[in-house]
């Protein structure tokens, strides 16, 4: 059976995470079903954190509910009784069976069902600092509890990311640079050196560094490997995200697994694993 959590090349192990739930192209974004199937089998996932009008956090994408739900307006208005009675969207647009999810409720599945040893759930926070007020970070750490360990903060605002992070005893934290002006000033500029320099100091303690996978091989053609940059000084690398399966992108994740990335965000992690074994 094909490996969906991760491949091997040249004695180094790349996990394959599930972009915002999925282990096939065709999955909706955060069902339940597959978040605790990807913990249950010790695969690494990622869901994203907007603030509702509760001060907890919904898990979904955007801060509008028009695309993703049968919702409208701003989660941030949104009260939880509300937000629960919505229903998820597929890809298609069509509402499915599955209802939006708060961070409390998919950790009170998790903690029904403990997850599996090598399980990293990613809770990418879409905001920045000023989102987060007391009574949501102490919701936040209050909702994780016990399953810390096996989940790690994430966010392009390295503030938003420790407030997270300090309140949660054992969540590991992380840091994604390739955002607005900064990642357009990398382009402009091509100082790959300089960008993942800056990044590092913004976030020293931060466990993985999310880059783009597009500028991490910009960066591999300029001459500059922004990877062993930064696991040299002790951090991991993800890069993000191999949407679609195919010659072009093959060729990519070849690419990136002979830099030796830690870890590879897909929206097909079982058929990407499948095309690198054939």
């Amino acid at each position: 059976m094909t490996n969906p959590r991760y491949v091997e090349r040249d004695g180094h192990r790349t996990w394959l995470k599930w972009h915002r739930g999925r282990r096939r192209a065709s999955d909706p974004a955060f069902t339940g079903k597959r978040l605790i199937e990807a913990m249950r089998l010790g695969a690494s996932v990622e869901v994203d954190l907007v603030v509702h009008a509760d001060h907890g956090c919904a898990i979904l994408h955007d801060l509008q509910l028009d695309r993703e739900t049968t919702g409208s307006g701003l989660v941030a208005r949104a009260r939880a009784s509300e937000l629960r009675q919505l229903y998820l969207r597929g890809a298609d647009g069509r509402p499915i069976p599955d209802r939006v999810m708060l961070l409390e409720d998919l950790c009170a599945l998790l903690a029904h069902d403990l997850p599996h040893p090598d399980g990293l759930l990613q809770l990418d926070f879409k905001q920045d600092a000023a989102a987060l007020d007391p009574q949501t970070i102490a919701g936040f750490a209050a909702s994780i509890g016990p399953l810390a360990p096996h989940m790690i903060v994430s966010g392009g605002d390295a503030e938003a990311v420790e407030l997270l992070a300090a309140a949660t005893p054992g969540l590991r934290r992380g840091y994604d640079p390739c955002y607005g002006a900064s990642l357009a000033k990398l382009r402009s500029s091509g100082d790959f050196g300089r960008f993942t320099a800056d990044a590092l100091a913004t976030a020293p303690r931060a466990d993985f560094i999310y880059l783009s996978y597009e500028i991490v091989l910009e960066a591999d053609q300029a001459g500059f490997d922004m990877i062993a940059a930064c696991q040299a000084e002790g951090h991991r690398v993800d890069a993000w995200t191999i949407s679609a399966v195919n010659p072009t992108t093959l060729s990519q994740v070849n690419r990136l697994l002979a830099l030796k990335v830690d870890q590879i965000t897909t929206d097909d992690p079982e058929g990407l694993a499948m095309a690198l074994t054939i």
